[in-house]
């Protein structure tokens, strides 16, 4: 009976179980099943080490991503540029480290944006899921971004960046984020609603993609559709991310439909 698993702390709410489950009875795979499991950071070696062999895949959220990372006998290019992981697939003698956050954000962004050309994008935040974000932005050909923080993040990206040939420009909140945003292709947000207080009427001077997706909508997807601009949420980047780990996991083409209507079910969402 093959099992896959998704590993992180806290890990009650987690919707990975309801994205997988979805798609194993879509497709009739009834001896799959799909669970999740409290784990530190620390205790992903462990565990892992421990699972049972019919354990063919883990979904690994915060905070095992850097140990994810760390215990891949083999890692992706993808992933090791991002400096973290959050999947594992069983090989012959060891486990597979990806990161599919990448392609959450690349499907989250063609939701919004289709096939449009885009040049310039506002990043806000430089943590875990900026990354995937510049990531996603460097393969639609951006050139540019501006990146919003409380201080200069740029350093701690620069590999990520320079890889990419992205030039990327500082911001802060003392700038006049209302001209910088009118300058973007896209908004991507990055960081909690709480984060941006009284900032997002300025910002929401483009599309944008917001990743937080429960409470939704938040202010800046509020005030962004009020202006008329398209908006995606963090759901989507979710289903996106797990659709890859899906197929990595089974060795079937995602039925992403299934798996996404099941999110929005859960979510209690109509889009």
């Amino acid at each position: 009976m093959p099992r896959a698993a998704v590993l992180g702390s806290p890990i009650e709410h987690s919707l990975s179980p309801v994205l997988h489950n979805a798609g194993y009875q879509a497709l009739g795979l009834e001896d799959w099943s799909y669970t999740r499991f409290e784990c530190e950071a620390a205790q992903l070696p462990e565990l892992v080490d421990r699972a049972e062999e019919d354990f063919v895949g883990f979904s690994v959220t915060m905070p095992g991503k850097f140990a994810a990372l760390e215990y891949g006998t083999e890692v992706t290019d993808r992933a090791r540029l991002m400096g973290s992981a959050n999947t594992l697939v069983r090989l012959e003698n060891g486990w597979r480290a990806d990161n599919t956050d990448t392609e959450g954000v690349a499907g989250a962004l063609e939701e919004l944006l289709g096939d449009r050309s885009i040049d310039r994008a506002m990043v806000i935040g430089s943590g875990g899921t900026a990354r995937p974000a510049i990531w996603a932005l460097g393969q639609r050909g951006v050139a540019h971004i501006d990146l919003l923080n409380r201080r200069d993040r740029r350093a701690e990206l620069s590999n990520l960046t320079g890889t990419l040939g992205i030039h990327v420009e500082p911001a802060t909140y003392r700038d006049n984020l209302k001209a910088l945003a009118r300058k973007a292709d896209v908004v991507i947000s990055t960081v909690p609603s709480a984060a941006l207080d009284g900032f997002e009427e300025d910002l929401a001077q483009a599309p944008v993609l917001d990743v937080i997706y429960d409470p939704w909508p938040t202010r800046l997807i509020t005030a962004a559709a009020a202006d008329g601009y398209r908006t995606v949420g963090g759901h989507v980047m979710l289903a996106c991310q797990a659709f890859s780990q899906f197929e990595q996991f089974t060795g079937h083409e995602a039925p992403r439909a299934a798996m996404f209507d099941a999110l929005r079910n859960a979510l209690g969402r109509t889009r």
